[in-house]
């Protein structure tokens, strides 16, 4: 049987968050606040089907002229050592990134200018990356070549399965079965997504049935559910991050940290740090 997360007035909630000096703006019924200037946050209940029926989705939106994105690993013997305990002290945002094996994160991987895995071959499969100046780019598996030959790309990963494709799409493989895709299987989530202004949309949700007993527990929605919700925020291509027991963000902001901890470290990890003020 297949469900579908709503994101209307009756059904999605804005989750007040506390108190203090952030200014408030709503964009298509979701209430973002400010946490600092180039970062906000919604806090948003969603219904979706199954395991998924009470469901919180926590938000960032960021802003990539005031936010660098580069990637940083951890290794720790040998097994994956990097948690959003690791993120370094100017990390405002982080979050683990894609999916791995092992120690080994599946497909392409640029960090600092220097390829460190070469591209997957994944036909659901979306890669991320970032030249010098910070320009994001939202390349498909047969764009990656191209890019790699201009040699221009500084940090780069690549994950699926792809939840809105270049058209803004609900990718037909998540929504219907028999293409390889488990498409009632609930979990937590975590996502990526690009405004149509460029603004980064890094979403993970949390079981909400429990309350704050268990806010990590891996339950939650479906893949297609998932690319609701972003396409719901704003996205217009968006894709799924290393979700389940892996998915962790990290914020930083006013004084405080607020984190959402997995439940296992990986091996690579996303981090959004001030960009340096030119001389």
């Amino acid at each position: 049987m297949r469900t579908r997360t709503y994101l209307g007035a009756a059904l999605l909630a804005a989750v007040s968050l506390p108190a203090g000096q952030r200014s408030a703006a709503h964009a298509d019924g979701v209430l973002w606040q400010s946490e600092v200037p180039g970062i906000d946050q919604a806090v948003i209940g969603v219904r979706g089907g199954g395991e998924g029926w009470n469901t919180r989705v926590v938000a960032l939106r960021v802003d990539p002229a005031v936010f660098r994105f580069r990637l940083t690993a951890r290794i720790h013997g040998v097994f994956p050592g990097w948690s959003v305990d690791q993120a370094p002290d100017r990390a405002v945002v982080a979050t683990n990134t894609g999916q791995f094996t092992g120690i080994t994160p599946w497909g392409w991987v640029v960090m600092h200018g220097r390829e460190i895995r070469p591209p997957g071959r994944g036909p659901l499969s979306t890669a991320i990356a970032w030249d010098k100046t910070g320009r994001l780019r939202w390349l498909e598996a047969n764009e990656i070549d191209a890019e790699r030959a201009r040699g221009e790309i500084t940090e780069a990963f690549q994950s699926y399965p792809t939840l809105l494709n270049v058209r803004g799409q609900i990718r037909r493989e998540i929504r219907e079965p028999g293409f390889g895709v488990d498409v009632d299987h609930h979990d937590g989530r975590l996502a990526i997504g690009v405004l149509k202004d460029g603004r980064v949309i890094l979403s993970i949700t949390r079981f909400n049935g429990l309350g704050d007993l268990i806010p990590s527990v891996p339950i939650g929605l479906t893949l297609a559910e998932m690319a609701e919700v972003m396409r719901g925020l704003g996205c217009v291509r968006a894709v799924s991050l290393d979700g389940g027991v892996s998915a962790q963000m990290l914020l930083r902001a006013n004084g405080r940290r607020q984190m959402w901890r997995g439940w296992r470290s990986v091996p690579l990890g996303l981090v959004a740090e001030p960009v340096e003020p030119a001389h």
